[in-house]
């Protein structure tokens, strides 16, 4: 078989500047190689980088010729081994039918008032007219929303120890070293409480004890309710049978990781690029002005510059840089390569993003390329796509929503450094630097 160009830098070395230098790492590779270029994966297997449309689109349309679950071993780490990101085939349809009722209609929209009251809580904290970093704010805003919505309550003992908890965790493998230990085994050794790996896994049992024990007490009371948690208990297959208590805390796992860190990225993105740019700010504040109930949740997702603004926030920086990768049960062809099953694709989300010659002037923020044009699923894909797409995307996007216009409705931004800010690694995603400040300025009126 004739691979795409391989990078003649060992494969350790990439995987080093892809840790530190995520972004300048695959925009290297886009101006060396174009659309195609092949890395390894796990087992000395072939990973093809793909980054053109029509070669996602062979990737997309195909679901059947693809697993996916193996690919995602590496997170098996975070979230265990029955999530729904590590599954292929009838297990993976099951277990995806049963998580999706959450997550669309009625019930995603009754978040939304949830969603207004966390955000006005936490932004009521800021200080006047004074630089403070926006990520741990949106940090909070999105893991109380996860929270709440999981479990439905917010004044108990065990739901303070899991805001505390989940918090250390993710903030254990956040910068580049410890992300390491996703891509390399030899990283994780637990030489005690004080070693990164010994600290995580500590961490991940205190929380492990407390999911399952809020699942025991939930199961023995049968009071139901309209939270996630109750909503995935009462679940039941096509065959009539339930989720298992390790299925149930893997799934919850990955709704709570997932569910809050990547929004609060996108989020922080959101407000940078507003506070950065005035014009962008105030063409959004205006369209909040305008509508007939300012004060009121219902129709803010529908707003169309607002909707802009969020989409170019995942276009330019991504927070995931990758869709997940397939890997090919048959063969196919890619532009002018024959690929064998076996090999791993990985669409990258980043490099489509950034290609010139469907966004003109890539690095540029610009909401109105959204106004002006619809893109398709294989070039826009924020989410991924095809039977791997987020399973949160409406509802990420919803308080993505919310929360932008609840703070831009109350404060003026003013960024505290000059842009231009670049991305840095956040565990396996692309986040604004952790020390990115804004300046507050409360609204008249």
């Amino acid at each position: 078989m004739t691979l795409p160009p391989r990078p003649k830098t060992p494969q350790t070395i990439r995987m080093v500047n892809a840790l530190f230098r995520p972004a300048e790492t695959l925009e290297s590779y886009q101006r060396r190689y174009g659309d195609l270029v092949t890395l390894g994966a796990p087992g000395n297997r072939p990973l093809v980088l793909c980054s053109h449309p029509d070669h996602i689109q062979t990737i997309f349309s195909r679901p059947q010729d693809f697993d996916s679950g193996a690919s995602n071993r590496m997170l098996s780490i975070l979230v265990g081994d029955h999530s729904l990101l590590l599954m292929d085939g009838d297990r993976h349809r099951r277990q995806r039918q049963l998580l999706m009722p959450p997550f669309h209609g009625e019930r995603m929209r009754a978040y939304g008032q949830l969603i207004g009251q966390i955000t006005k809580q936490v932004i009521e904290q800021w200080p006047c007219d004074r630089a403070f970093p926006i990520r741990s704010s949106t940090q909070s805003i999105t893991l109380q929303v996860i929270l709440q919505a999981v479990f439905g309550v917010a004044d108990s003992e065990r739901y303070e120890q899991l805001q505390q908890l989940l918090s250390a965790l993710l903030e254990s493998t956040s910068d580049p070293v410890s992300a390491g230990v996703f891509f390399f085994p030899m990283l994780r050794k637990d030489w005690g409480a004080w070693s990164p790996w010994g600290r995580f896994l500590r961490l991940k049992r205190q929380v492990k004890r407390l999911i399952y024990a809020e699942i025991q007490e939930r199961r023995e009371s049968d009071r139901g309710g309209d939270d996630i948690l109750s909503l995935l208990i009462s679940a039941r297959d096509a065959e009539g049978q339930p989720m298992t208590d390790p299925e149930l805390h893997d799934e919850l796992m990955t709704l709570l990781v997932a569910g809050h860190e990547t929004t609060a990225s996108a989020l922080a993105w959101a407000l940078y690029w507003t506070a950065a740019l005035p014009a962008v700010q105030q063409r959004l504040q205006q369209e909040l002005r305008d509508r007939p109930n300012p004060d009121e949740l219902s129709g803010l997702s529908q707003l169309p510059y607002l909707n802009a603004v969020c989409k170019e926030t995942l276009r330019i920086y991504p927070i995931a840089m990758f869709a997940f990768a397939r890997i090919a049960k048959v063969p196919l062809q890619l532009g002018d390569y024959p690929i064998d099953p076996g090999t791993w694709l990985a669409p990258c989300i980043y490099q489509t993003h950034q290609r010139p010659d469907l966004y003109p002037n890539p690095k540029q923020f610009r909401p109105e390329r959204f106004l002006e044009r619809q893109f398709s699923p294989y070039e826009y894909i924020p989410f991924g796509g095809s039977d791997r797409v987020c399973i949160g995307l409406a509802f990420a996007q919803y308080e993505m929503k919310l929360a932008l216009a609840t703070i831009l409705s109350r404060f003026h931004l003013t960024p505290a450094q000059k842009p231009p800010v670049r991305p840095v690694r956040r565990g396996l995603t692309l986040a604004p630097p952790k020390n990115l400040k804004l300046i507050a300025t409360p609204l008249p009126g």
